[in-house]
């Protein structure tokens, strides 16, 4: 992308001559070789010049690039700990706002209130791949944060930020086809997520057929780094089982033939990005494009994983005192142990009828503590005003979903004209629109029609499926 090479280009210049200037002289040079960063990161604050504002950027961020990890672990003690509100500014603030209820109070406020590491990462974000290095950034504190609550604040920062910087706005949809420059592909192999590519032949069979697409949001700061991407199927129905959709042998259609298109594998790219949303949109975006370059597409579908249904059906197995499976299904779950069990047609057929109410029960009743869907996958496309359409057993026979999901997988349905009310019935209710097929499970058992969650109780399951199955939409 030359304007980015050129903004770079630009950018780079300036910084050089910034440090010459900062730099130029002996006395300035011992300076800057014993400040700490602490030091450096005050001076950018108080920096107002341009040119030595990028180079001090610039030279924080090239020594926080060259620590060893724990001195990277002591830079972030230090953000949290130096660069939060000034307390005495923002005690002064709130007893002016107690008094003075006016615009000009709620501004002081607010600024008072902002943790001055905002303003110092908007100031590192300045210099040369600014943008990129502080992403690595948070991506490496987010590994410091899983150790420790301590840095709660200093993420939330960066998230704040980073929702700004990242909005839909700044973000481009660019197809991945098997022309796309190498240099891209190979960071498409190595990001996916949800289906392992092997290598280039299995790349090319996702890409270079007719009847698949791929389509990635980038970003001008990350010129060449894809921020989510989707993999679509171009399909004449709904698949039940990834190898419908990924088997070497399955039987390619043209793309004017195809009815439905299926997006099986939705994967984030950049650590540092977890929790600011692109996927909604790319989805969106990507239906938009579809349906105007294929008018005969009428059906909008994904083939899902479900991640996080066999870690909650391993608590209820092993709960004592919140039990809802009666003992005739905990026999016959006890199968689950056996890791051939797919392979044993009566096993599986027996693993089948328990296990199918069971995913409808994960589905439509489990809550999260904050009333949401406990499935993560369930979460982003219930979300985004999806309907839960179908749940396919054995949809997916790869040793991570048999693991992640006793290889359960799921169809959410986008149909546009229901997006807005599924989603406002979730945001609003807490009510997951489903299929007849899919709410008709919870009636095949009796844990669908007993007790209640460990975490919402028999009359907030009771009330909930009154909801849903008398009074919920279609």
């Amino acid at each position: 992308m030359p304007e980015a090479s050129f903004f770079t280009d630009m950018l780079q210049s300036i910084t050089d001559h910034g440090r010459q200037l900062l730099f130029s002289g002996s006395r300035n040079t011992q300076a800057a070789a014993k400040a700490d960063l602490q030091t450096l990161c005050e001076m950018l604050l108080s920096s107002r010049g341009e040119a030595s504002g990028i180079a001090l950027a610039a030279e924080i961020l090239d020594r926080w690039g060259a620590s060893e990890s724990e001195a990277a672990q002591a830079f972030f003690d230090m953000l949290h700990e130096k660069f939060g509100p000034d307390a005495s500014r923002l005690d002064q603030a709130i007893e002016n706002y107690r008094t003075d209820k006016s615009s000009a109070a709620v501004i002081a406020l607010h600024q008072a209130a902002e943790p001055r590491r905002q303003e110092l990462l908007r100031r590192l974000n300045h210099a040369p791949n600014g943008t990129a290095r502080l992403v690595r950034m948070r991506q490496q504190l987010r590994a410091s944060k899983d150790r420790s609550e301590a840095y709660d604040a200093l993420d939330a920062d960066f998230t704040h930020l980073f929702g700004s910087w990242f909005n839909r706005g700044f973000l481009t949809l660019r197809p991945i086809d098997w022309t796309t420059p190498a240099y891209i592909l190979e960071k498409i192999i190595r990001y996916e997520a949800v289906h392992e590519i092997a290598g280039w032949e299995e790349l090319r069979r996702r890409l270079a057929p007719a009847d698949r697409r791929c389509f990635a949001f980038f970003h001008p700061r990350l010129a060449d780094e894809p921020l989510v991407f989707v993999e679509v199927a171009l399909t004449r129905s709904v698949p039940k089982a990834i190898a419908d959709v990924l088997d070497e042998g399955r039987e390619q259609i043209n793309a004017d033939e195809a009815t439905t298109a299926v997006f099986y594998s939705i994967s984030n790219c950049q650590d540092g990005l977890r929790g600011i949303s692109f996927g909604n949109f790319l989805i969106k975006q990507v239906v938009e494009d579809l349906r105007r370059d294929l008018p005969g597409l009428k059906n909008f579908v994904t083939l899902s994983p479900v991640p996080g249904f066999a870690r909650w059906l391993a608590k209820a197995r092993a709960s004592t005192t919140d039990r809802f499976l009666s003992e005739a299904s905990l026999k016959t779950l006890i199968l689950l142990d056996d890791p051939n069990w797919p392979d044993n047609d009566n096993s599986a057929a027996e693993v089948e009828r328990v296990l199918l109410p069971l995913a409808a029960r994960y589905f439509l009743a489990e809550r999260t503590p904050e009333g949401r869907p406990v499935d993560p996958v369930a979460r982003f496309h219930l979300g985004n005003g999806a309907r839960l359409e179908r749940v396919n057993f054995l949809g997916d026979r790869s040793p991570k979903a048999i693991e992640q999901a006793h290889g359960l997988m799921v169809n959410y349905l986008y149909k546009l004209d229901d997006i807005v009310a599924n989603h406002e019935a979730l945001a609003q209710r807490g009510e997951v629109i489903a299929s007849p097929a899919v709410k008709s499970l919870l009636n095949q058992s009796d844990e669908g029609r007993r007790g209640g969650s460990g975490q919402q109780g028999s009359r907030a399951f009771a009330q909930l499926m009154n909801s849903t199955l008398g009074g919920g939409r279609k």
